[in-house]
């Protein structure tokens, strides 16, 4: 099991406590072995742990803690979603080292995260176990670390990094002390990314951003499908079918409110016809009554039937009722 050792205030790199495993625990951090035997018998070990190799000593890949591997996750299923959307290139998550050939020194790195793009001159293929070239773009995550580790992401790395010619290197720190990102200048020397509105966008990547604020909060995937920041390549479909049935419900509840009016229209129209039913019966029965009064008064059933245009029949069956 892993000790964790509480460094004190002068070791701490920024304001927040870091902690590591102890010492004891990692006997072959630091071991002096070939670039051979890098490759053959550490490189892919069969443990827990992973190892890079920096000019001829290995180095233990700390492990993270849950608050850096949520930040990992989130950044790796952002990259994913690009790369979805945008099939520019392939993006590897602590699977595939390459090899660092500097003047003074050569050494092997696994990147937390690594991107290589299709049009790079090294190609990537399945099968590959390592990469023969350059990365574009290496993420390294900043979690359960020491000072030690600390430098080695923020300036060895940096160092090696840049001397590779990878295009961008970003440092994710969830402690939210380290985190930077770089991006190579015209001279071949990194430069920082500057936010513009708290967003990163990236060189490498055209169209890909993000704010960073939300390094530390990972929205969920839905909730950036429908953020200006991420809708492009973010689950696009997500927002078309949603506007898809956005819009049957509006032509749903719109053809409904037709049928509603119609059905209103419709009973009007029936109180319409019985209330000119009733005035019609109304005034027939009006007109019956005139004829009986005919009638009574004196006039003859021919001279009524002749005013009234009513049978024999009409109004005796009338006057029978």
């Amino acid at each position: 099991m892993e000790t964790l050792q509480t460094l004190s205030r002068n070791d701490q790199t920024g304001s927040e406590w870091y902690a590591r495993p102890d010492a004891d625990d990692l006997p072959e951090d630091g071991l002096a072995v070939s670039e051979e035997e890098y490759w053959e018998k550490y490189y892919n070990h069969p443990g827990e742990r992973l190892y890079e190799w920096n000019d001829g000593h290995l180095e233990v890949i700390p492990m993270a803690d849950v608050k850096g591997g949520r930040t990992h996750r989130w950044f790796c299923e952002i990259l994913d979603c690009y790369l979805t959307t945008n099939p520019v290139g392939t993006v590897l998550s602590h699977e595939i080292g390459f090899r660092v050939v500097l003047p003074r020194k050569i050494g092997a790195r696994i990147p937390d995260i690594s991107v290589v793009l299709n049009r790079n001159p090294a190609a990537i293929h399945d099968d590959d176990c390592r990469y023969s070239g350059t990365f574009d773009l290496c993420v390294e995550s900043l979690s359960h670390s020491s000072k030690k580790e600390i430098i080695r992401d923020t300036v060895t790395k940096k160092g090696e990094y840049e001397g590779m010619g990878v295009t961008e290197y970003y440092i994710l720190d969830a402690r939210k002390i380290e985190t930077v990102f770089y991006r190579l200048n015209a001279a071949g020397r990194y430069e920082k990314i500057r936010p513009a509105g708290g967003i990163i966008r990236s060189g490498v990547l055209p169209g890909f951003q993000f704010r960073t604020s939300d390094l530390y909060c990972q929205p969920s995937l839905e909730e950036m499908a429908e953020d200006p920041v991420y809708h492009d390549y973010v689950l696009p479909s997500f927002r078309e079918v949603r506007q898809r049935a956005e819009q049957a419900e509006r032509e749903m509840l719109s053809e409904k409110q037709r049928a509603e009016q119609e059905r209103e229209r419709a009973e009007q129209a029936e109180k319409k016809m019985l209330s000119e039913r009733q005035r019609a019966e109304q005034s027939e029965n009006r007109f019956i009554q005139a004829a009986r009064a005919m009638l009574s008064n004196g006039l003859d059933l021919a001279a009524v039937m002749r005013y009234t245009g009513l049978s024999a029949d009409e109004i005796g069956s009338r006057k029978s009722e």
